[in-house]
This record gives structure tokens, sequence and C-alpha cells, in this order.
């Protein structure tokens, strides 16, 4: 690594401004051009060796040591990008080349709580120059000995001194460094866009500079102590060129003062204590809009087209929900968002700069759907919860993520609630977030909600950490809990957990002890702690099975291949009905208890865990079963509609478990021929689609198509005016329905659908400028219309793509381009996604994975994975390739196919973390489930489809 090395002539001329306006109050460092070294006379830098890589090697421990606490952060940045490349006509004047290059310095002030000669902290990918120790007390400078980069995976960065750092003293660090933005959107990384039109060949390209820190990439910015409970304030000021905007997480102080021809700069307020995770930079040429506190940021065209006026509407809107709800005053004057062209997150909840992909916050109403407006107000509302639990309180370490990531996904819905009372979004929001979790945690593979810290210590593991269970599996035993204790309870004990902890970090037992608090003064006696500890700290959950003629019930672990035998019991609150009882709460602690709520008095069903409040699977006696199947063919309504649908799906994935019969699942679906109500249909066409992966290779998927066009036809015709016509209905739940109706009746070969899509997809052909499919059909239409066209509809959806310039449209014809049959037009496809001036990098494995789930498509997505599996697994595409290996495995159902899993994973055992464990996993029990049942099924949808 380089001793040291300078920087442009602004951050010198920035730091005398800011000594003599006695804004900073800082120790002064002018880093200046070569050529000026001499004139300004400098005081000469301490002298160390060269700093040396640490041997590559397995870390004894990748945790930072506690011996020393940061306190406060100073820090100066200067990204050199331009945002634009001015052509110029003039051969006498040079056009200046890009630069990708950061360049800053950061003081970082600590205490030292344990005596120590050696200062670890985090620094990845950074050039480090001068480095300068300060004893604050005494105000002596502490001789530096030697300076170690480790570059096993720790991103280490320790500094040896040659004093002792005593405990109780107060001590600074000073570092300037030098980095290069990437497009690996980690980090301060560099996101392109194109606006304007070209004039004689000029370049529309535009560049920003934007950082994602979430989860361990602040060290990629600055060195750091980069560890959630590591909080500190931060003082930031970036100089940046003149004609650009730069944004930080707190209130502005000085704006925009220019320095000289080229450089201005811009600084911040200091922030609240906080983790280096949420700290956020962004310059840039965007423009905004702005509302009450609050302001939007975005490309120009996009605020002049009024594309962010919708989150500009709402963003006040929900912040003032939830100081109301949670009783605390959102702690800052302002709260800037900004949608980005390229992120690695679909959003990133930095405090007071909150950063989205441009789909999850820009809206144009003649082009965006229903569904784009629905998604938009639900991620602003997740990032805002965020704004209290995971800025204000926030998770000790990565392991209790579910902290953060569970009670945003839960409580956003509460929010979009309140300003959009219509949508009924806290239903639909549940039942998604149950469906979610239940597929990965009915693995025996997959992890609790809440680790052991000691598993969640690498890079890989901590990022694995932010998958569906601890959005969704948080969110959903949060509904439980809540529902188990009252709202009024819930609400008082997470207040009282709030208050407490507000700039602090916690644990799971921090938030049971409120809980426990709130109850306690409610005058109740359940211990929060011993109730959620069974859901939290093991993993999985439970089917609860039901004897409804003697009232037994009895728990046991639910896992889609039951060869592993589970002793694990959870303490279950169930709320059960019958058909002339009213809701009742029991609970189930132990293994098997009887009780009488159970028990069929006079013959009449049993109904458990009513709205699927519960965070588990309820099996019955067939008695039960069939008096169920009675009351649904006959008079449906008197089951809630999400029990209805939660009825298909506990029977469908009893059966993937082999807990009841193959048949009872399907007979369940009969009632649907005159069912309107959405969950259940969604719920159907939800688990149907297992049986399309495992069956739409074989003989079973004639008979099979057969009996679901006799099933939606109903459900088409209920809603055949509005489709035909181009119309959606006013209910918002029938408009999710006609999507559920289109997909499933075209999918099946219905001909009315099929000639539908067609007809409305080739007059958009005829007339491109005047598209009069509704935005809330364009992604079931498009992608239909392809399934059943050819090449020239998929070249004229690959020009809609390349010439639009909004993201939600983007996004639709990025997937209907994966829907053609033609395996050769889906292989182009594949190859386009390689090239980011076709298909940019942070897209490509959602192209993959759309690719992998059509049927023509699974064997060439997956034959392309495994040819650029190391290009693939590059930070720059945004994801994880073995994560996204769930979608391309998911038909996998034969042996031949399995062996092909275990060679991947052989051949990647270094590289890969528990996603393809899960993999290998469920493809077990997938051939072993098609193998015990492809008769039964096949048999079944012939009779079916023969009535």
């Amino acid at each position: 690594m380089a001793k040291g090395f300078y920087i442009s002539k602004a951050l010198a001329v920035i730091t005398v401004i800011l000594t003599t306006s006695a804004i900073a109050g800082i120790i002064t460092m002018v880093i200046v051009y070569q050529t000026q070294i001499d004139r300004l006379n400098p005081t000469p830098r301490p002298t160390f060796p060269p700093t040396t890589p640490f041997p590559t090697g397995p870390p004894p421990n990748i945790r930072l040591p506690e011996n020393l606490v940061p306190e406060s952060y100073k820090i100066y940045i200067q990204p050199h990008l331009y945002t634009h490349i001015v052509d110029v006509d003039d051969v006498n004047v040079t056009s200046p080349n890009q630069t990708m290059v950061f360049t800053g310095n950061s003081t970082v002030n600590f205490h030292c709580v344990e005596a120590t000669k050696t200062i670890f902290l985090h620094s990845k990918n950074l050039t480090l120059g001068e480095a300068k120790v300060t004893d604050i007390n005494l105000d002596k400078e502490i001789r530096l000995i030697n300076m170690i980069i480790y570059e096993d995976g720790t991103d280490f960065l320790e500094i040896q001194l040659d004093d002792v750092l005593e405990e109780g003293g107060n001590y600074s660090l000073f570092l300037d460094f030098k980095g290069e933005m990437t497009d690996d959107l980690a980090g301060l990384y560099v996101s392109k866009y194109n606006e304007g039109v070209s004039v004689n060949g000029s370049s529309t390209e535009r560049f920003l500079a934007v950082s994602q820190m979430q989860p361990t990439d602040a060290r990629k910015a600055l060195p750091c102590f980069d560890e959630p409970a590591m909080k500190a304030t931060f003082e930031v000021t970036i100089i940046h060129r003149r004609h650009t905007t730069a944004l930080g997480n707190w209130e502005q102080k000085d704006i925009n003062v220019v320095l000289d021809d080229e450089w201005m700069y811009t600084s911040f307020y200091p922030t609240a204590k906080m983790s280096t995770y949420l700290l956020a930079f962004a310059v840039s040429e965007f423009q905004y809009v702005e509302s009450a506190h609050d302001r939007i940021y975005a490309r120009r065209e996009a605020i002049e087209a009024g594309h962010a006026d919708y989150a500009a509407n709402i963003t006040g809107k929900i912040l003032k929900f939830y100081e109301d709800y949670f009783d605390i005053k959102y702690p800052l004057k302002t709260l800037d968002q900004i949608a980005v062209p390229e992120a690695g997150a679909g959003a990133m909840e930095n405090w007071g700069l909150v950063t989205y992909v441009e789909r999850a916050l820009l809206y144009d109403e003649g082009v965006s759907s229903l569904f784009d407006k629905e998604l938009i107000a639900n991620i602003i509302a997740h990032e805002l919860v965020h704004q209290w639990f995971g800025n204000l309180v926030t998770m000790k370490w990565w392991n209790d993520l579910w902290l953060n990531e569970g009670f945003a996904s839960y409580l956003s819905s509460f929010a979009v609630d309140h300003i959009e009372p219509d949508w009924n979004v806290k239903d639909m929001s549940a039942v998604m977030e149950l469906k979610s979790a239940f597929e990965e945690d009915s693995l025996d593979s997959s992890p609790p909600l809440s680790p052991k810290q000691d598993k969640v210590q690498s890079r890989g593991a901590i990022s694995a950490m932010f998958n569906g269970m601890t959005y969704s599996k948080g969110a959903s035993v949060l509904r439980m809990l809540e529902d188990f204790l009252t709202h009024r309870v819930f609400l008082t004990g997470l207040k009282m957990y709030l208050k407490a902890f507000q700039f602090k970090n916690t644990e799971n037992k921090d938030l049971w002890y409120y809980l426990n608090k709130a109850v306690k003064e409610d005058g109740g006696s359940i211990d929060v702690s011993k109730v959620m500890d069974t859901w939290t700290n093991q993993n999985g959950y439970p089917v609860v099975t039901i004897n409804t003629t003697s009232g037994e019930a009895y728990q046991t672990k639910f896992l889609f291949n039951h060869t592993s035998v589970s002793d694990l019991v959870w303490h279950i609150p169930i709320r059960v009905m019958s058909l002339t009882s009213k809701p009742s709460l029991v609970t189930l602690d132990a293994k098997e208890k009887v009780m009488e709520q159970f028990i069929s008095m006079e013959g009449e069903w049993v109904l458990a865990n009513i709205n699927h409040t519960g965070y588990f699977r309820v099996n019955y006696n067939p008695e039960n079963w069939e008096r169920l199947l009675v009351q649904l063919e006959t008079n449906p309504d008197v089951i809630p509609a999400i029990s209805r649908g939660q009825l298909i799906d506990d029977a469908f994935n009893l059966a993937r478990a082999k807990l009841v019969n193959v048949t009872l699942a399907l007979n369940l679906t009969r009632f649907l021929y005159n069912e309107t109500a959405f969950f259940p249909w969604n719920s159907a066409s939800t688990n149907l689609e297992y049986f399309h992966l495992m069956f739409d290779r074989s003989e079973v998927h004639g008979p099979m198509q057969a009996y679901l066009r006799k099933q939606v036809r109903g459900l088409y015709n209920f809603l055949k005016n509005y489709t035909d016509n181009l119309s959606v209905p006013c209910d918002h739940s029938q408009q999710h329905n006609q999507l559920v109706a289109i997909n499933m009746a075209c999918d099946s070969g219905l001909p009315e659908c099929q000639a539908m899509v067609t007809r409305a997809f080739r007059n958009l052909m005829k007339n491109d400028t005047n598209n009069a499919i509704p935005p809330n059909l364009r992604h079931a239409i498009y992608c239909q219309a392809l399934t059943v066209g050819g090449e020239e509809e998929w070249d004229f959806a690959w020009k809609m793509f390349q010439s639009s310039t909004l993201d939600t449209e983007k996004s639709m014809l990025l997937f209907a381009l994966s829907c053609t049959r033609k395996i050769w037009l889906l292989n182009r496809y594949l190859e386009y996604s390689l090239d980011p001036d076709k298909i940019r990098k942070m897209d490509t494995l959602s192209v993959v994975a759309s690719v992998a789930a059509n049927v023509a498509g699974e064997a060439l997505a997956w034959n392309f994975v495994r040819a650029h599996w190391t290009l693939l697994s590059e930070d720059s595409y945004g994801g994880s390739v073995v994560g996204m290996i769930g979608q391309v495995f998911q038909r996998f159902s034969t042996e031949f196919e399995l062996q092909e899993l275990i060679q991947l994973k052989m051949e990647h055992a270094d590289e890969v973390d528990v996603g393809l464990d899960q993999a290998i996993e469920r493809t077990q029990a997938n051939v072993k489930w098609v193998k015990e049942n492809k008769q039964t099924v096949l048999e079944w949808f012939k009779r079916e489809a023969a009535l």
C-alpha cells in the first residue's frame, strides 16, 4: 500500500475556509497538489513503515475488539467524477476524461475502555495516506509503529502504536484516504443514466455518486468502526463540482459554497448517534420536488414530468402517522429521498437520506399501475418505519436483523392503510408475508429468525440475513404476537421499548422485557419471553393436528421432507371457531393437549387459526376436513375469505409434506368454480404453481390444463366485461383478482383469454403512440401476448423496453421478454443480460430468474448460470447468484437434476451459503413427492376434467 498521496486544491481551500470561519473547530489538515507543497510549508508528516498486507488466512475473530468506543467522526470527502462529459467542437479544447476517484480524510474521536497499544477498525479497497493518533486529554501525538491491512475477508485495519492507550482516555485518529467508485452498487459507487436528446451526436449519458453502506460497505467509503453497535455522530463535508448538488444524512449547514471555478462544498450539521451502515452521500445533477419538510430528488425529466409528486404527497402523511403511532417525533428537521437509476437494494433507510430504485419511488399516472402505486406506498412506509426501528433503535448485531426488518415489514401496512383505506392492504400484506416465510421455513436447513451471533460472522453470512425469513417471518410472528397480547398492550410495550433505547442498540430480550412490562401493567400474566423465544430461537414452524372428535391437539415441526425428527415445542396461540360457536383463544404450549374448544359438539366443522393470524399450519381428522369441504361447496361465505384461502394453502402444503393425501388438497379447489373472492383464488393459483413446476414437462400437464380451464372460466367471465374492454374494476381486491384470472386463464389455454391478449398487443403494435392497455393489465397482457406470439412480438417489446424512460414500464417489459416460448429468443435474451449497454447489471439476475421460471427456458438458464457463475457472483450484479439459484432449480424433480445440484455445490464449496443447501433439500423432497404422487394426480385431473 502507498504511504501517502495528494488530492485537489479544492480540499485545501475548503479546510482553510472552514477553519477561519470557526465552523468546524477541528484539527486542520491541508492537502494540496504536489506543486504547492513547498509554498505552503506544511508540518512534516509522521513517518512509519509502508503498510503491508497481512498474510491471507482466516481471522481469529471477525468482530472488532470492544476496547475502543467511537464517539464522533469528522469527514471530508470529494468525489472527483464529472456528472456529465461536455462535448466540445473547438479542437483546441480537450474534453475532460471521466474519473471515478474519490479522496478525503476523516478524524474519529474515540474513548478507550481497556488499555491497548493497537487500534482495530475497518477499511476496504482504500489507499491510506497520512495517519495521526492524538491523545485528546494531553493534546499529545502518539507515534505510530505500523499499519497492517488484513486481506483475509475481515477488512481489518490494524494500527500499532508506540505508546499505550490508557483506560478512560480520549483519543483521535486522523486518516486520509483515496478510493475508486465502481459500478458494484456498494460503498460509494457510480450510477449512470441518460437524460435529454442527443444533438449532433452529443452524449446524453449522466453520472451520479451515491452510497449504499448496508450491511458492511461503509468501510469502502472511509476507514471506520463498521459494526452496528459502534454508534457515533458524523459531521460531513462534501466537496463537489460546481452545478451539482450534494446530499447527506443531516440538515445542510453551508450549501454550495464556491471554492474556485471548478469546485464548491456543502457541509452538514452533526448527525445524532447512529450506525455506520446508515451513513449516506449523493452528488448529482438531480432536481427535487418539495413538500412539508421532505424533498424527493430524481432525474430532471422525472421531476418535471411529475413522477415524484405521489411520493411527495404521501411521505409527510406517513411520517406524521408514525410520529403519532410511536409517540416519538421524527428527530430530524429534514427528510430527503432520492430515486437512483441503479441500486443494489430496492430501498435503503439511511437516516435523513433514503435511497430508492426508481420504480420504488416514481409514479406516472398514465403509465404506472395501481399496483405500482401500492408498491411505492408500501416501500416508503417500510423505509420510514426504519427511522424508528433500525435508525433510532438498532439491533446490536446482524443476527437480530429481524428487529429492524420484521417491524418495518409488519408496520408498513398500518400507515398505508391509514392513507389509502380503500386498498385493504393490511390483510393482503399479512397473507403475502406468510406465504413468503412458509416456503423458506419449511426446510430443515432454514435458519432460526434470530440465530446465535457466532453463526453470523462473515460478510457472506451477514448478507444472507437479508432474506425472506428476516422480513416475512419477522412480520408474521409480530402479527401473531399482537393478536395474542391485544393491540393496546402490544403498542404500549413498543412505545416503552423505543423510548428506553433511543440512539442505542438492542437484542431480542430487550423487546421482550418491555412487552412483558406492558402485559403486567395491564394485569396480564403472559411471559412474552418464554412464548417468543420458541418462535425466534428455533428454526421452522409447527403444524397443529386437531382431532375434533376427542378435542386432542398435538404439534410437530412442519417439513416438506419428513425424514427429520424434531422434538421442538412452540408456545402456540390458537383462535378457533365452529359453525355454531364464536371465535375464542386457546394456547397449545405442550406437545399434546386436549381442549374442549376443539370438539365438534353436534357434528359441525371446527376451524382453527382464524384468518391465519398464527404462524403455523393446521391439520384435522378426515371427518372435519370433509365437513369443511361440504361447507365450501354449499355456502363458502360462512368461512372468512382469508380462511378459505388458508384452507387451500394448508391442504396443499400438508400434501407436499405427505401429511394428507394429495386428493384432499385437489378436492379443495372444486368450490372455486363459483368463487370470486381474491384470497381463495390467490392461494389456489400460488399453490397450483407447484403442480405446474412438477408436472409441466410430463403427461399430467394436459389434463391439469383442461381442469384449470374449466375452473377459472367462472372467474374470468365474472370480470370479462372489464377485461374485454381493457378496463379495471373499482374494487381494489378485484383489481388483483383480475390479474389472477387473466394469468390463470391464458396459462391454461382458455381461447377467449389468449384471443384477448393477442388482440390488445396487436393493436398496440399498430399504434404504439397510444397505449390503450390499462397500466394495471400491462404486466399480464405483455407477458401472455409474448407467450403466444413470436419473433415480431418479441422484437416490438424489446424496442419498447429500450425506448422507455420510466422504470416501472421497463420492469414490466423486462419480465415480459422472458415469457416467450421460443427457445432461441430466450437464449438471445440471456446473452443480452450480460451486456450492460442493453440491460443494467442490477437487472441481470432478475432476467436469468425470469427465464428459468419459463418451462422453455429452465434448461437454458441452468446452463447459463453454470457457464457464467464467476461473473454473476460479482457484487456489481446487485444480488446473490446463490439466492437466484432458488428460481433456477425450482422445477428440479429428478435424480439426475439432484445430482447436478450436488455437483454444483462441490464445485463451489468455498462460495456457497445456506441457499444451495436449501436448493438441494427442496429438490430431494420434490424427487420423492413426484415419485409417490404423479399417478394419483394424473388420474384425479383426468377424472375431474371429464366431469
